[in-house]
This record gives C-alpha cells, structure tokens and sequence, in this order.
C-alpha cells in the first residue's frame, strides 16, 4: 500500500481539523482525537520517508561534488604535465637550433609570440594609462551586530526556519 503524498496528507488533516473544530458538529472527543490521530500518523511516516529521500539526495550531491574536486585535481595535474612536457620540448628544439620538425601527424614549429606588455615600474607610468577600480562590499558581520543595537535604515535582521534533520 502507497501513502498518499505529503501534500494530499497536509491538505487532509487541515481538511479534518477545521470540519472537526465546527462547532455546530456534535462529534465526541474521542472520535476527533482518533480522526487526528490516524492523520497525523500518516504525515509523521510520510516526513520520515521524504526525509530519508532528502538524505539520499545530499549524500548523493556531496560524492558529486568530492569526486567534481578530485576529477578538477587530477585535470590540474595532466595540464601542467603537458605544459611542462611542451617546454621541455621547446627548451630541446631551441638548444639544439631545430625550429621545425614535421611528422604525419602534426608539425612542431618554433613560433615568436606577439608582443606582450611588461610593466617595469608602475608607479612611473603616466596616469592616461591607470585605472580606478573601485569595489564595495557590505560587510555583513558589522552589520549585523550594529542591527543587533539599533535600527539601520537599507537593512534590518530577520529570522527565518530551516528543517533540522539529526
């Protein structure tokens, strides 16, 4: 036997609660609390279950991301073996004065590089060629213990819930 969903549960015992509240309905007390009772059971089994699936799902999400970490890792260590394996490559053809090797597979080549910029002494530079850049970052922490003693106006503290699973 399947149970109902979470919501249909809720909408049940919400449903149960406020016809059994009326108080033109002449019903015992003990039938209410059974009718409640039975309710709540089925929401309680049905969280337990969501619950469970909601745990599975986050275990699940964190050996993603620790193996994302471990793949990132090991695609760091292949790239820098394959730089350090064209420089040492390079370092070979330049010492020994071959520029060019061709094969059927592909041609190697010593090539110059378009020029770059290289800045000796910035602080020499002439200003047509700075910048400002300029970022601001509300800091959350001050704010927050500011808030703590008095009221700020763009900002005020708020609490909400979050569902603790132990």
């Amino acid at each position: 036997m399947t149970l109902p969903t979470l919501y249909e549960i809720r909408q049940d015992y919400l449903e149960a609660l406020e016809a059994l509240s009326d108080p033109e309905l002449d019903l015992p007390a003990e039938a209410i609390a059974d009718t409640l009772e039975g309710l709540e059971g089925q929401l309680q089994e049905k969280a337990v279950n969501v619950a469970a699936f909601l745990r599975h799902l986050e275990t699940t999400a964190e050996a993603i991301k620790e193996a994302e970490a471990r793949m990132a890792q090991r695609r760091r260590a292949i790239e820098n073996r394959s730089a350090g394996l064209r420089e040492y490559l390079k370092q070979s053809m330049l010492a020994t004065g071959i520029s060019r090797i061709e094969s059927p597979w592909f041609e190697l080549a010593i090539r110059k590089n378009p020029p770059a910029v290289e800045i000796d002494d910035e602080a020499r530079l002439p200003d047509e060629f700075k910048r400002e850049v300029t970022t601001i970052k509300v800091d959350r922490a001050a704010l927050k213990a500011a808030l703590k003693d008095h009221d700020i106006p763009g900002a005020h503290l708020a609490t909400g819930t979050r569902l603790a699973i132990r």
